[in-house]
């Protein structure tokens, strides 16, 4: 398969995904060059929300914010956090995806957040999905996923329910209509 790059992409698992982890999920993919790709799962919300999180690490949070939830990033390493947030801002740990997305890890972002200054729009996930060195071309070859573009408001406007569907419209294509078939040309 020729070499692509899918950074700002998303990941739309097929309805044959056999891994567990990724049924039914939408990725979107923050880093992908010849030694991997680095993406979080934006639609597996978890059982915990900001404020139970923030109070576990010792941080307060504006009261708007209590009631947003943590998602479930992917499976790799899932006791770290990892927020996608726009504007894309820097901070001590942070890859700037596109000129308006960020993917951070350090806790500044927290802090900031805790103090009212954080980014204007951010998701929390605990975990990170993670390929190596050809992986996702390989599981691409497969058929094992469809990508589009990613279009930061499927993310950051939508409920987690409702972004799959949003990204599969990306592509043109209503998600009830395919197959769990994979075809080959």
């Amino acid at each position: 398969m020729d070499t692509v790059n899918l950074t700002n992409h998303f990941l739309i698992a097929r309805p044959n995904m056999a891994d567990p982890n990724f049924s039914g999920t939408l990725t979107y993919i923050a880093d992908h060059n010849e030694q991997g790709a680095l993406g979080v799962v934006v639609n597996r919300p978890i059982d915990l929300d900001l404020s139970v999180l923030f109070e576990q690490i010792g941080l307060s949070l504006p009261e708007g914010l209590h009631a947003q939830i943590v998602y479930l990033g992917g499976p790799v390493q899932q006791e770290r956090g990892f927020v996608l947030h726009t504007p894309a801002q820097a901070y001590s740990s942070t890859l700037n995806v596109t000129d308006g997305v960020s993917l951070t890890t350090s806790k500044d972002i927290l802090e900031a957040v805790s103090q009212g200054k954080g980014p204007a729009k951010f998701m929390v996930s605990l975990g990170y999905s993670g390929w190596g060195a050809g992986q996702l071309e390989q599981e691409m070859a497969q058929n094992a996923w469809l990508t589009v573009e990613a279009d930061p408001r499927v993310i950051f406007d939508l409920p987690p329910e409702e972004r799959l569907s949003a990204a599969m419209k990306l592509l043109g294509i209503d998600f009830s209509n395919l197959s769990d078939e994979a075809g080959h040309a």
